[in-house]
């Protein structure tokens, strides 16, 4: 399983005046860290999908927003354009990270797309 960050941004406007003002590489960051801490989780509800489904692979794209209050992200949603994965991978995606907080909170709203990219592991090397 690889991701990948593929739009950060951070709304030109201040709703509060609490917690920091991240650069976009920094906001990437900052989510990057936030989300990878989940890959454990994520990792495992894909490994029960593969039980049922041993060919389960694809792309997730998942767009959310990141709530100045708590840095929490909220509102994932799976971009179907630019998904290929079956439905319960997605599924793992979305429940696994509503919630995961980028601390300490920015003082703009966030907005970001995130990729997984699952593959089934690779058998033994014939030879």
């Amino acid at each position: 399983m690889k991701s990948l960050l593929v739009i950060p941004a951070a709304l030109a406007f201040v709703v509060g005046c609490s917690g920091a003002v991240r650069s976009p590489d920094v906001y990437r960051d900052d989510t990057r860290a936030a989300l990878s801490a989940k890959d454990p989780d994520i990792r495992a509800c894909y490994d029960d999908v593969l039980k049922s489904n041993p060919t389960a692979a694809g792309k997730v794209t998942v767009k959310f927003e990141v709530e100045t209050e708590g840095g929490k992200i909220q509102n994932a949603a799976i971009d179907k354009a630019n998904t290929t994965a079956p439905d319960p991978v997605s599924d793992c995606v979305t429940k696994n990270i509503n919630g995961v907080a980028i601390t300490p909170p920015d003082a703009r709203k966030g907005e970001g797309t995130w990729v997984y990219e699952f593959a089934p592991p690779a058998g033994p090397a014939k030879g």
